[in-house]
């Protein structure tokens, strides 16, 4: 194991204390008991969240509801106070924090506040930028906030296969932002934030795959990661549908329409781990419902204690254990 890996799992572990294990204990718990019982139960409080600094995006990318600028809910970004009021409320159980949903984090003028105070609260922090904001300045600032994790979309090797996806992007911008990020990290002598470069698989980009790897010593990143492409209405297929199957999520059956490879089981985690918090706080299931058609409730009005057994929550859950299918934003889940 790389000595930067094992310097960001210290990090981590450090943010534990009696509390979080503890919870951490009851709430894998009531998801198993869920599973055998088949009735849905949640015990203890998220040890992880992920809260939306902003629905904002310079790029537009065509797979997205941020690029595409087709959100059917409300757009902004989250205030400082708001995130201090949540953050407030969920420390003392909270292990991982994770400043991302949709949009561009950084377009997010208190973005780093947002860091700092989670930091304070001994809350490990990670999010996922496109990288065209990672100027030196900003990327000292990075460094300075304590942020733990920074994941840099990059989705292609050169200008061209980049803008395929990332339609108004700059390729040489990202990469001297993950430069800067890198000279930066070695100025202050730090280890954070854990740089991951990651490699979504198009069709665009498939071709260059067998050269990947080669990144993380070429920028001095810590880890480079391959990751599987989500569509929309992908039944018919899309262009961008990549060809090699090892790195799609979808195949194609034995009418020609295209479904995904995993089987869609009834149970899942993530419904008891965690949620995901949109800017103007309403607590949503996960990062498939991107458009914030389940609401929960509203972490910034109310507790998540109210929140997380009230009969919406309770019923969505139940759902999952009956039959995940009859949900919309799971049927193209690969969780």
């Amino acid at each position: 194991m790389a000595l930067s890996s094992i310097r960001r799992i210290y990090r981590l572990l450090s943010v534990f204390s009696f509390q979080k294990l503890w919870n951490l204990v009851r709430l894998y718990s009531s998801f198993f008991v869920s599973r055998l019982s088949r009735k849905a139960i949640h015990w203890g409080l998220p040890w992880s969240l992920s809260i939306e600094p902003t629905t904002a995006c310079n790029l537009s990318c065509p797979e997205c509801p941020s690029g595409l600028k087709q959100f059917t809910r409300p757009t902004g970004q989250m205030t400082f106070e708001n995130f201090k009021i949540i953050i407030e409320k969920q420390y003392k159980h909270l292990i991982w924090l994770i400043l991302y949903f949709q949009g561009e984090p950084f377009l997010n003028t208190h973005f780093f506040e947002f860091v700092r105070f989670a930091r304070s609260k001994n809350v490990f922090t990670s999010t996922s930028t496109n990288g065209h904001y990672l100027t030196k300045t900003l990327a000292r600032k990075t460094v300075e906030s304590g942020l733990d994790q920074l994941i840099i979309s990059l989705d292609g090797l050169d200008a061209e296969t980049y803008q395929k996806y990332r339609i108004g992007g700059n390729f040489k911008k990202v990469m001297e932002g993950i430069k800067n990020l890198v000279d930066a990290k070695k100025e202050a002598r730090a280890s954070h934030p854990f740089v991951i470069v990651q490699f979504i698989v198009f069709k665009s980009n498939e071709h260059q795959l067998k050269e990947v790897k080669r990144l993380k010593k070429e920028l001095g990143v810590d880890q480079v990661e391959i990751k599987t492409a989500q569509f929309y209405d992908f039944e018919n297929g899309k262009d961008l549908m990549p060809s090699v199957q090892e790195f799609s999520r979808y195949k194609a059956n034995e009418n020609g329409n295209y479904q995904l490879k995993n089987e869609l089981k009834n149970r899942c985690l993530r419904m008891w781990q965690g949620s995901v918090i949109t800017w103007d706080g309403h607590v949503v299931p996960c990062c498939y419902d991107k458009d914030a058609d389940h609401q929960f409730g509203n972490l910034i009005e109310d507790d998540f204690k109210n929140i997380k057994n009230n009969v919406e929550y309770s019923a969505f859950r139940q759902q999952i254990l009956k039959d995940r299918s009859q949900i919309e934003i799971c049927r193209n889940c690969s969780e």
